[in-house]
């Protein structure tokens, strides 16, 4: 079983304004809304692949009740646990000539909400995986990482940290399957500047010996790195092709290196597959399909022949 975490989900608004003015009125040309978070982007990729998850966090207020609703019409199993304090927050994109985003703050989760969530994380058993994606908001306990990785530590379950910083930092401790930085990050985690190729090798090795079995570092349209628990040390393309939207396109990579590495446990394969699914998602309003998945990795792979 895979369990993502996200603790604060999001109904994601996102509209098209034609030459937005401040201060005035203004209609939307185009609206979308969609259930969001890191976490539950990869259980939605996950379920759109054919891979069964369960998302976990903390919602609150009839916001909360609508993403959990939305996410059953797509299909995606939750278990999410419900705050007496706040609502679950809207964000808010607005696109015309530029791009202008406001995010809500979210559901409170004090010290009981927090604990139902640590409970039911210690189903998580030896095969299963639990993905722990973004940063703590404001309106959660700061120690949450430490507290859940240090349970999954004894359960035997392995874990991808899909975060940055010192929550990254850590969790390595911790040995996590996966950690999945861009170039920049990875930079900041170590206070260097990444210019070349050997600087990623470099810093992502240091990652390695810190206690991360698999590292991916993201870089953009250039495609991705891979360091490997084997030592397979691997630079990859990424498909090319008119990027619409790259919301969601970093979550949709770990779900694609999750959906093959479920399948064959083959880490490089899960990495093409990943850096495939990303591209896919980055290529569309909303997140890929197991076909968009496919036909990326079909391109990838005539690509890196």
């Amino acid at each position: 079983m895979i369990y993502t975490v996200t603790f604060s989900p999001s109904l994601d608004y996102t509209v098209e304004v034609d030459g937005f003015e401040k201060n005035k009125l203004n209609r939307t040309k185009t609206e979308r809304i969609a259930p969001g978070g890191k976490g539950v982007n990869v259980s939605i990729v996950l379920n759109n692949m054919g891979v069964k998850s369960t998302a976990l966090g903390f919602i609150g207020g009839f916001t909360g009740n609508a993403i959990v609703c939305m996410l059953a019409d797509l299909g995606v199993d939750t278990d999410m646990i419900g705050c007496e304090s706040g609502i679950s927050r809207i964000n808010v994109k607005v696109k015309s000539d530029g791009e202008t985003e406001i995010n809500g703050q979210g559901a409170v989760a004090g010290e009981k909400e927090v604990n139902l969530l640590l409970e039911k994380l210690r189903k998580a058993k030896r095969g299963d995986v639990v993905v722990l994606a973004g940063n703590v908001p404001a309106t959660v306990s700061s120690d949450i990482y430490e507290r859940i990785l240090s349970d999954l530590s004894r359960s035997g379950a392995e874990f991808v940290v899909d975060a940055t910083g010192k929550l990254l930092l850590g969790a390595l401790k911790y040995k996590p399957l996966l950690v999945k930085p861009n170039d920049m990050e990875l930079g900041e985690l170590f206070g260097a500047e990444i210019k070349s190729d050997d600087d990623i090798k470099l810093y992502a090795g240091k990652l390695r010996e810190l206690g991360a079995k698999n590292v991916i570092v993201s870089l953009g349209g250039k495609g991705a790195y891979l360091l490997s628990e084997s030592g397979e040390s691997v630079f990859s393309p990424a498909p090319s092709g008119k990027v619409v939207d790259t919301v969601g396109s970093g979550d949709s990579l770990v779900g694609g290196f999750l959906y093959e590495y479920e399948l064959s446990g083959n880490v490089k394969n899960a990495f093409y597959r990943g850096i495939a699914t990303g591209s896919a998602s980055a290529f569309r309003f909303g997140l890929c399909t197991k076909s968009q998945s496919d036909e990326q990795l079909a391109r990838l792979t005539e690509m890196i022949k």
